[in-house]
């Protein structure tokens, strides 16, 4: 959903092999500096540089679960919080 000029947003049902190929799509477009979002309501186009800052967050509180990831650069600062070696176990 396209809520405004340079910001995209999208919600749906996955399942888990259809996320895990939109994070190797994602993992791609930052390897190449170029990542592409679309769908009927919109696009956008963000160009990942340099040093970026990586968010995680996971929760399980009763019968739900959640996994926020969120990375952010900026074009001009590589000033940022570090909270040292990020370890992440799958399976």
């Amino acid at each position: 959903m396209m809520e405004r000029k340079g910001r995209f947003r999208h919600q749906s049902l996955q399942d888990k092999k259809s996320i895990q190929k939109l994070l190797d799509a994602i993992k791609r477009g930052i390897a190449k500096g170029e990542l592409q979002f679309g769908d009927d309501t919109g696009e956008i186009t963000l160009e990942p540089r340099g040093l970026m800052n990586l968010r995680v967050t996971a929760t399980s509180e009763d019968d739900q679960s959640r996994l926020d990831l969120r990375i952010t650069w900026t074009n001009d600062s590589e000033n940022g919080k570090d909270s040292g070696k990020l370890k992440v176990k799958g399976g």
